[in-house]
């Protein structure tokens, strides 16, 4: 098993974990910070996410994609399947982004809720087939070296 394999899989758990966090219990808490101090909140929490989300996301996507270069033996479909679902969730945060920025200036609203809501249980989704896909990348690497 490969540093590689092992870093991606770290980055792609991790995320995983976090979209399932923000989705099940951060995002739906919204509401209840309150119209008047919502907007400073917004602007912080946006803020301090980055710095949570950046390395493991930049991580998990460059390791997808050195995997390809070099995957493990008989794996080549899974890999490939990982690079791409990597990469979707890049696509997939940028749109989450928007809606944050549009949250942001506009204020939070039901629908404005709703949107991110379903935008990020697709997210989730995303993610939690890629930890699919570790986890089959990481069984098969076990079973080459036991």
């Amino acid at each position: 098993m490969t540093a590689l394999l092992l870093a991606n899989a770290a980055a792609t758990l991790f995320m995983l974990g976090l979209a399932w966090f923000v989705q099940v219990v951060h995002y739906p808490l919204f509401p209840l910070v309150g119209e008047q101090g919502f907007a400073e909140y917004h602007r912080v929490h946006s803020s301090r996410t980055t710095w949570v989300v950046l390395p493991p996301m930049t991580i998990e996507l460059l390791t997808s994609f050195l995997l390809l270069l070099d995957p493990p033996s008989g794996q080549d479909v899974l890999v490939v399947v990982g690079a791409a679902l990597a990469l979707l969730t890049w696509v997939l945060t940028y749109f989450a982004a928007s809606a944050h920025g549009r949250i942001g200036s506009e204020g939070l609203s039901t629908n404005s809720l709703r949107r991110l809501l379903a935008a990020g249980w697709v997210r989730t989704a995303v993610w939690s087939a890629h930890g699919v896909v570790v986890i089959l990348l990481l069984g098969s690497a076990i079973g080459e070296a036991g």
